[in-house]
């Protein structure tokens, strides 16, 4: 593409920057999904933004999908693109957006997979050894009593959690938050972290979950730990955050049938899903999650 295509697409990925604020991990996903744009363009000689329309960009999605994309990575290309063009007209770069209306192919949905309570159990009554295995305890226990993110789990600090009440205040995607109940097992698990985290604490860290140099943890430190106790434990079955998140869904809403309760519980941004739920308040979560979670009953 021209120069000058290559300075708009810069131009947007430097507004997200210092505009929107928005974190380098998500500029990079924008940038990545932009560039097969880009890429796809060069092939078909489109030299400039403006000429790319909406029957070349299905010609994209149909390339995308042959080459063996799926569905909802196809649509997560087309949003960064609708974001650029949004861009572009805001900057009276273009008169119209070929993204608007464009549309990927529906991929089948894959069951996540979950540990059986059985399994949760054996896992998480192992006893830990030592100061870094009390630390991996508590991440798991909070996992499977709050259903949270990694990313959410990494990103809490000291001031998020309020033991005393049983409860946590997440921020998850789009910076959103929400308070979740922390159950009676998890809070146990993090009061022993916190007696431990004061031996490797440094300076002013913030972070209620920090690694061996008093810093945050990161979150591949918090997947390849998990998964070593995991495999320690005698677990069959590889774990990683999310399978435990998974596992607190399914295991509530086996128990409680109560769907909408579970899904303003793990905090999903869909629109189309969380606007049925707005007349739900913490009393109903917290009273569901009471009744319904195999580690739960916090304390009355």
């Amino acid at each position: 593409m021209q120069a000058s295509a290559e300075k708009w697409l810069n131009d947007f990925l430097s507004y997200l920057q210092h505009q929107r604020r928005l974190s380098p991990r998500t500029i990079y996903s924008y940038q990545r999904d932009l560039h097969q744009v880009s890429l796809f363009c060069q092939q078909h000689d489109i030299d400039h933004w403006p000429q790319l329309d909406a029957h070349k960009l299905r010609q994209y999605v149909a390339s995308r999908h042959h080459q063996g994309l799926s569905g909802r990575s196809i649509q997560r290309e087309l949003s960064a693109l609708r974001s650029f063009y949004n861009y572009l007209l805001q900057e009276h770069l273009v008169s119209l957006n070929p993204a608007q209306g464009i549309s990927a192919p529906k991929s089948a949905r894959k069951l996540p997979k979950t540990l059986d309570v059985d399994q949760i159990s054996h896992l998480l009554n192992q006893q830990p050894e030592e100061i870094l295995e009390i630390r991996d305890h508590a991440m798991m226990e909070l996992f499977y009593s709050s259903g949270l993110r990694l990313s959410e789990l990494i990103g809490l600090n000291l001031q998020d959690m309020d033991l005393s009440e049983g409860i946590t205040t997440v921020t998850g995607k789009g910076n959103k938050t929400r308070i979740v109940p922390v159950g009676k097992f998890a809070r146990k698990a993090i009061e022993l972290w916190l007696a431990q985290r004061k031996l490797l604490i440094k300076e002013a860290e913030t972070a209620l979950f920090i690694s061996r140099n008093g810093t945050r943890i990161s979150q591949r430190s918090v997947q390849t730990r998990l998964q070593r106790y995991a495999i320690k434990s005698g677990l069959p079955e590889h774990l990683h955050p999310h399978k435990l998140r998974h596992s607190f869904a399914s295991h509530i809403l086996e128990s409680s049938q109560d769907l909408r309760a579970v899904q303003e519980l793990l905090g999903h941004a869909d629109i189309s899903t969380t606007q049925i739920y707005t007349h739900l308040d913490f009393q109903h979560l917290a009273s569901v999650y009471d009744q319904a979670h195999p580690r739960a009953k916090r304390r009355k």
